[in-house]
């Protein structure tokens, strides 16, 4: 069933599809008739849709491409059909006086032609088999990219060269002067011609790139000089970037000299700032430039299928610390054996993947903690004075997973009770945080959230009070010009990947810490910018979800990995339970539950869990909870960091060691002899004995 966005979109590529027709049926009318006035309108006003649409939407004139009537198709039979009309006019339908125009509109779809061909040899031109960031590639002969218009936007490129052709054959009809459309094309024709000529010169040699050859020998070289070490290997698609950008900071602080191996183009530009060199290598046989490196382990914080490619080099030591734990089967995938260990929180983990005996030895498992968790405060004392302020809950579930288990997400079956539940409390403040891929896979998913982003408006338009003054707006302005300009470089309108490399360049010295003060800056400048009574629903990447846990004095979540993490404040959670288990066999079956409060589909119990919140004597599974956080997320001394850090260190020296024997063993094999003596000569020299005859069994 699709999704509401999903058939407006439909609906509206239907009108387009449909308007198009009209207006061709119409300048067709104009032409035969011929009727001037029809003709001029109707082509016009197509032109001018299409400019508009190539402009604002390409996307949704996509469509037309897969029934073969794409823009070129378009402009064509818009230009034929004025000419149509412009014959028509004079009755004999001779072509007095436009031989010229049609001879001129030729050459000028040839140009055209011309300049797409030079377009995709200059984009070839500009590929290289592997992109970085935060390294200087000076070496590979980076240059600027040439103009968009010309090199990646075809429809555009040829709409905007061709409307001086179509707008000269448009004045001619309606004043019958050859000398406009003779003027129109002309013009039409020189931009184009121009356009190619310009857009060729990034085939001269000196603004030729390095060659594929060229390139790969120039990473040889620069993995050479960098010797990295440690790194994390990434692969997934456009919304499991978070996966990723999780790890950052703990990779940057690990010893050694720390590197990003992607695999998609596009995820160069979806990692965050950092200042750690981010290689992406998307063809498998270059990426075994890195078995050849000094780099001893990798890093991978989610499963792909472009996971195996890397895991074949025997060289490195693979270690998988997976983006979040929970007690779904995803947190125990049995694909997890084919490392050479698995990096979990706590004593929790490690159970889990022998409960879930999949093949993942014990020996194997090593317990670092949660190092990302850092920023995260634990439970303050409540100011008895201040119990008429808002109760903060916040409630993020996660999404609807790959399985159809309806039990993964409460947003279908608990969602809205559990908002409206909360919504009815005049002192609740609600932060409402769904999973970024919500919806993505459940149509019903997406739905729900969306009624309950709804609903939460309504309720805060219900709601009034005093609201910070216009300095906070103002200093929240200034902090976000400020993180942006820290974090997101400044491209030209026309930049590929090629001069984003060239602008993406080695970072300033301490950069990553300069970025992660501007955050918390922005973060305190956020939250003082919102009123204390409003409602709050979060879909940006920031705030981060930790950022909410601080804000929270309570959560309420699902089974998933925002549990685990929250435990580190060791405020109260609830958890929904939308399995279809009865309590006892939910608490069973997911350990993570053990210190919360389990909600049922209605809701229900929400007003007590409030009242242990507020009342902290009511609070009966605080014990609860500091005994799980240590069960899931392991001893806080030594820090997490520190233990992450000695398990890289480790696995380091067991790739060394791997690598010693490899050297030791081929310097045992015996070298071929020189020579051979005079009766070994002659034994070699004797004829094999034949061979017997196979028996076959039967």
């Amino acid at each position: 069933m699709p999704s509401a966005g999903t058939a407006s979109r439909r609906a509206v590529q239907l009108a387009v599809l449909l308007s198009m027709l009209v207006f061709f049926t119409l300048q067709l009318v104009g032409a035969l008739l011929p009727h001037v006035p029809l003709l001029i309108t109707a082509s016009a006003t197509g032109l001018a849709l299409d400019l508009y649409l190539q402009h604002r939407d390409p996307g949704l004139v996509a469509v037309l491409g897969k029934i073969r009537f794409d823009v070129m198709v378009r402009q064509l039979l818009r230009d034929m059909l004025v000419l149509i009309g412009l014959l028509r006019l004079h009755g004999d339908g001779s072509l007095r006086g436009y031989a010229p125009v049609i001879v001129g509109l030729a050459l000028f779809y040839a140009a055209h032609l011309g300049c797409q061909v030079t377009a995709i040899l200059v984009r070839r031109s500009r590929t290289l088999p592997f992109l970085t960031r935060n390294i200087d590639a000076s070496g590979l002969h980076l240059t600027e990219a040439p103009p968009r218009l010309l090199a990646r936007q075809h429809g555009r490129r040829l709409l905007r060269f061709t409307t001086p052709a179509t707008a000269g054959l448009l004045v001619t009809a309606a004043t019958e002067d050859t000398v406009w459309a003779e003027a129109g094309v002309g013009l039409a024709l020189a931009l184009a011609l121009g356009g190619t000529v310009h857009l060729a010169s990034w085939l001269r040699p000196a603004k030729r790139i390095a060659g594929e050859q060229q390139a790969l020998e120039w990473l040889d070289r620069w993995l050479a000089a960098y010797k990295p070490t440690v790194g994390m290997y990434f692969s997934g698609g456009t919304s499991s970037a978070y996966q990723a950008n999780m790890w950052l900071s703990t990779l940057a602080a690990l010893d050694g000299k720390p590197v990003i191996v992607l695999r998609e183009r596009f995820m160069v530009q979806k990692i965050e700032a950092t200042d750690v060199p981010i290689v992406c290598i998307p063809k498998v046989v270059h990426l075994m430039a890195l078995e050849k490196s000094s780099l001893k382990v990798l890093l991978h914080p989610a499963n792909s299928g472009k996971t195996s490619q890397v895991l074949r080099m025997p060289s490195i030591k693979h270690a998988f610390t997976n983006h979040g734990e929970s007690d779904k089967l995803s947190s125990c995938n049995p694909y997890s054996k084919a490392y050479d260990e698995v990096w979990v929180a706590g004593p929790a983990a490690r159970e889990r993947y022998q409960l879930a005996d999949i093949g993942v030895e014990d020996k194997d498992v090593v317990e670092v903690g949660r190092p990302q968790l850092a920023p995260i405060r634990p439970a303050g004392a409540r100011d008895e004075a201040a119990d008429d302020r808002f109760t903060t809950v916040l409630y993020a579930p996660t999404w609807e997973g790959w399985d159809g288990n309806p039990g993964n997400t409460s947003v279908m079956l608990a969602g809205e009770n559990i908002v409206r539940a909360l919504l009815a409390d005049p002192k609740v403040r609600l932060l409402y945080k769904p999973h970024p891929m919500t919806g993505s896979v459940d149509p019903r998913a997406g739905q729900a959230n969306a009624r309950i982003q709804a609903m939460i408006h309504e309720a805060n338009a219900a709601r009034s009070g005093p609201r910070p003054g216009a300095e906070a707006a103002a200093e929240l302005a200034r902090r976000t010009a400020e993180l942006e300009r820290l974090t997101t470089s400044a491209f030209r309108d026309s930049a590929d990947e090629i001069e984003r490399m060239l602008v993406q360049s080695t970072p300033e010295t301490g950069r990553a810490a300069t970025v992660e003060a501007a955050t918390t800056d922005w973060e305190n400048a956020y939250w003082a910018s919102l009123p204390d009574w409003e409602h709050q629903v979060i879909t940006t990447a920031r705030p981060a979800l930790f950022s909410c846990f601080n804000q929270s004095e309570l959560l309420i979540s699902d089974v998933s990995s925002v549990v685990s993490d929250y435990l580190i404040s060791e405020k109260p959670y609830a958890v929904a339970n939308t399995s279809g288990m009865d309590e006892e066999e939910f608490r069973a079956n997911f350990p993570t539950v053990s210190a919360a409060t389990i909600l049922t589909p209605g809701a229900e119990g929400v007003d007590g869990l409030l009242a242990t919140v507020r009342d902290p004597a009511l609070d009966t599974l605080a014990g609860a909870r500091a005994e799980l956080k240590e069960r899931l997320l392991g001893p806080s001394d030594p820090p997490s960091l520190v233990r992450f850090n000695r398990a890289a260190l480790a696995l380091a020296a067991k790739a060394d060691e791997r690598r010693e024997r490899m050297e030791a063993r081929s310097s045992d094999i015996p070298a071929p002899r020189a020579s051979a003596t005079a009766d070994e000569a002659e034994a070699e020299a004797l004829p094999e004995p034949a061979e017997e005859p196979a028996v076959s069994v039967t």
